[in-house]
């Protein structure tokens, strides 16, 4: 016989939504058990920038869009939680910024006349100058005007370490995941031959939820997968850089983030519009010249010789979007027991937490004194990418 375990709520994904929804659950004293089967935060969690977003890139065509509205409360959330007072105690997170900037090269007063017309922009928006800049455009020869948004950047490692203490022993690696049904409705899953019974599952597994979707024979709700081919460089060179740089349309140029690598040099993550439709379209070499011009083009006092590259080919995992546009929300769907979800951003983890709560108040799931699971084994924490692909 396989053993049994019951719990009030099962969720299947280790990455930051997962983790940020089983943290919230067990602080309200919910018994819950959550399933990885590779890593924790090994998915999408670690191959984002760790940009906490208040909605400013997406008020770049001036209107105040879903999103933009839906994603302004993330900062200040985040930051509640970081300082240990929020809805988790995230203190000790490291902060890799306190501030994202906004970065105009060149004369696109347009552009963000619009921005600054936005009601999406909310908080303080400054410009900055001099040694208020950031380190990497405190240059001579930097032409351009830089503003301080009210976003922050977090170490995305640190955040996943600190989710994985407060999870406790709720933590299950597991890699063989099959339906548990009594009188042919789904009560939990089968976890390499572990049954689990739970009060409600929720998936949480980013891309991995379609295949799981399909393991229990459910085909709603779809799944649409957005790619993005990142670039990473690596080099002394590299000062500390956090910044959305505008080109001429509603996206940012290039979006650019800094991290620690294990060595101690600093290590650009470059998202944005370079990394979208031309970007996926291209080849590794193609896309890591395409983005070394770029950078060449609009900081040229920086010396890329030295630098080290590599690219990352990412697939954002969403609920399906007519013509694959960006959903402006966390997404939840409930179908009798379960619950099926993506954040569909880092920012919005606090927001996928909230709808699966509200689901449960919804229909009356209380905590219950289920006891711990004892001795499972654990699923370990991901290496980050730039430590993967630049060693």
């Amino acid at each position: 016989m396989p053993s049994v375990i019951s719990t009030d709520v099962l969720i299947v994904g280790g990455g930051v939504a997962g983790l940020w929804l089983n943290a919230r659950l067990r602080g309200q004293g919910f018994a819950t058990v959550l399933v990885e089967n590779a890593s924790l935060g090994g998915g999408q969690s670690l191959k984002s920038q760790g940009i906490i977003h208040g909605g400013a890139k997406y008020a770049l065509h001036g209107a105040l869009t879903g999103a933009s509205e839906a994603i302004a409360d993330m900062p200040r959330r985040w930051r509640e939680a970081l300082a240990g007072n929020g809805e988790l105690d995230l203190a000790g997170v490291r902060l890799l910024s306190e501030a994202h900037y906004l970065w105009s090269p060149g004369t696109l007063a347009g552009n963000l006349t619009s921005f600054f017309a936005s009601k999406a922009v909310r908080g303080r928006v400054d410009q900055v100058k001099g040694n208020e800049l950031p380190p990497a455009l405190q240059h001579p020869k930097f032409k351009g005007k830089v503003y301080r948004l009210a976003e922050l950047v977090v170490d995305v490692p640190s955040l996943i370490e600190r989710l994985a203490q407060l999870a406790g022993d709720s933590l299950l690696a597991g890699q063989q995941i099959e339906p548990l049904l009594a009188d042919g409705q789904l009560v939990g899953l089968r976890v390499d031959g572990r049954d689990i019974q739970a009060q409600r599952i929720v998936l949480s597994a980013g891309a991995g939820t379609a295949d799981l979707l399909q393991t229990l024979s459910i085909n709603q709700p779809k799944m649409q997968r957005r790619p993005l081919h990142m670039v990473l460089a690596k080099g002394a060179a590299l000062k500390p850089l956090f910044a959305h740089c505008l080109g001429g349309g509603p996206k940012p140029r290039i979006t650019v983030t800094t991290h620690p690598a294990a060595d101690g040099q600093n290590v650009w993550y470059l998202g944005g519009d370079i990394a979208e439709a031309d970007g996926v379209a291209r080849e590794p070499a193609a896309q890591i010249a395409a983005a070394r011009e770029e950078l060449h083009k609009l900081l040229p006092w920086i010396d890329l010789d030295q630098v080290q590259w590599a690219t990352l080919r990412v697939d954002r995992a969403e609920p399906e979007q007519s013509g694959l546009v960006r959903p402006d929300n966390a997404f939840v769907a409930e179908q009798g027991r379960l619950l099926v979800g993506w954040p569909t951003k880092l920012a919005l983890a606090p927001d996928f937490a909230d709808r699966v709560l509200a689901a449960l108040s919804k229909d009356g799931i209380q905590p219950t004194a289920q006891p711990a699971p004892n001795d499972l084994p654990k699923p370990p924490l991901a290496i980050p990418v730039w430590d993967q692909l630049l060693p």
